[in-house]
């Protein structure tokens, strides 16, 4: 008998649903827009079976990847689990076979030495392929139509690294795939590689070096000639591991880091330059662009942890406020003899997931949209929190002018990353659409909004009613039909 544990992960929104779905010609309230002709590709972590250990966390269920077909005003759904090799081990068994969150040591001995991947991170097209991708694992190959999975890539055998990181960019002028994996070599290693891969999926390069200490090194950016990492003192050690307590710690006692390293075949190590600041939490990167010999990152960036499920290293309480990211620009010049980046706040509003135009990729850019904690709104968590926080806000950045939007969704519901859709190739920046998935915790429902990407505080012009509820999700990506021709036969 199937029975998940009653606990705040796997009840109220939070409940397991387990579906496949196909359904087609979704009621829409509004008008989508003509133009828009293409597919949203999200994932949420979704566990197949109860845990092995009793309880879990979110971050360790298995991918089940969403797509949202938009074309004629109409949407169509599909949604398929991400069949990895940990998935389809666990579902010959019809049990949890592995066990805690990124730790090998408790998983049963049938299983040692398998890849444990989830693929729950992030839904990704590139050179018309799609990858489920989880940063602690190859990237996973799947129909970006049928959403069917082929398996676990290391791009035709030249990737040598054992992981690859949910959040590779697209260089908007070669077409490359710019990725990293972090623990390149293996569990709690400070081994990193940078790679680059052809829109026909071929790996060109790939430079190796190592990290000050073993961190989660989330996301990254990239400019016209760099790769710029941002390390944060989120790790973790053995005896971790061994005390079965969770994998990553973070450790005020350490310092953060900003890496750039040049984007060129034949760099090494020794061509990277790192600068030094205080200890500080930083996950996910808006963007990077480079301004003659000055390098800019733009992070929400929180003066302590953000994530209480990841403690203190030392066991100290969880400190929420500590814990509040804020849009932050860290600045270096490369011909500058110092080692320290300089730190800028563009925004006070409490925001994550940031995205924007990746058109501007690697370059200058004026609009931003985030999800937002907004403490000025009333809260009601009827029917549970769909994520532990309270992100109940889109919020938009127009840093040209310096303003600012929101737009909030109500006292019981939630949203979850947005992702932002150009109205044509050449359209000029911000000219677009919004589209994100919004959780109604009351009725354990799901919609998917839609905005118009400079107007959002008008609130949005489409919602489509979701046939299954979606667990809360992570990442997800837009494929316009051009770009993707495998779709015009969907």
């Amino acid at each position: 008998m199937t029975t998940f544990p009653q606990t705040r992960a796997f009840t109220g929104f939070n409940t397991p649903s387990r579906v496949e779905a196909e359904v087609q010609d979704l009621h829409v309230d509004g008008v989508i827009p003509a133009e828009i002709d293409g597919a949203f590709y999200r994932v949420q972590p979704e566990h197949q079976f109860p845990p092995l250990l009793g309880d879990d966390i979110s971050f360790n269920g298995d991918g089940m990847i969403s797509m949202f077909r938009i074309k004629g005003g109409k949407v169509d759904f599909r949604q398929r689990w991400a069949k990895t090799d940990k998935w389809k081990l666990e579902n010959e068994a019809g049990r949890a076979l592995f066990g805690a969150y990124r730790n090998p040591l408790t998983d049963e001995p049938g299983v040692q030495g398998k890849i444990r991947g989830t693929a729950n991170t992030n839904a990704y097209i590139h050179g018309g392929r799609l990858y489920g991708l989880k940063e602690d694992s190859p990237a996973l190959a799947m129909d970006p139509a049928t959403l069917e999975t082929d398996g676990y890539t290391d791009f035709g055998g030249k990737m040598k690294g054992e992981t690859f990181t949910a959040h590779p960019k697209t260089d908007p002028q070669t077409g490359n795939m710019c990725g990293f994996g972090y623990a390149s070599k293996g569990v709690l290693t400070r081994d990193m590689t940078y790679y680059e891969i052809s829109p026909d999926g071929e790996l060109l390069y790939d430079v190796w070096f190592e990290t000050p200490y073993y961190c989660m090194m989330h996301d990254f950016g990239i400019t016209k000639d760099y790769a710029v990492f941002s390390v944060m003192p989120m790790t973790s050690s053995r005896e971790r591991l061994e005390a079965g307590k969770p994998h990553f710690g973070f450790d005020t006692s350490l310092p953060s880091y900003l890496a750039v390293m040049p984007r060129k075949p034949g760099t090494s190590a020794a061509d990277i330059r790192w600068f030094r600041g205080g200890s500080c939490f930083t996950a996910h990167v808006m963007n990077a662009y480079q301004e003659g010999t000055q390098i800019h990152i733009d992070m929400p960036v929180a003066e302590n942890n953000m994530m209480p499920f990841f403690p203190d290293i030392n066991d100290k309480p969880f400190d929420p406020m500590a814990g509040r990211t804020f849009l932050t620009r860290w600045t270096v010049d490369m011909n500058q003899n110092g080692e320290e980046y300089r730190s800028e706040r563009l925004s006070d509003m409490i925001g994550d997931f940031p995205r924007f135009d990746e058109r501007r990729m690697g370059e200058t850019y004026r609009y931003g949209w985030m999800v937002v904690i907004d403490p000025s709104q009333p809260v009601e968590l009827k029917g549970g929190s769909a994520g532990g926080w309270v992100m109940n806000t889109l919020g938009m950045v127009d840093l040209g002018m310096g303003e600012e939007q929101k737009y909030w969704v109500g006292p019981t519901s939630s949203v979850q990353e947005p992702c932002f859709i150009p109205r044509s190739k050449d359209a000029p920046e911000g000219d677009g659409w919004i589209v994100m998935v919004c959780n109604r915790l009351e009725t354990h429902s799901s919609e998917l909004l839609i905005f118009e990407a400079t107007r959002i505080a008008e609130g949005p012009i489409a919602s489509v009613s979701i046939p299954v509820r979606l667990r809360f999700g992570l990442h997800g990506n837009w494929a316009s039909a051009k770009d993707l021709a495998v779709l015009e036969a969907v």
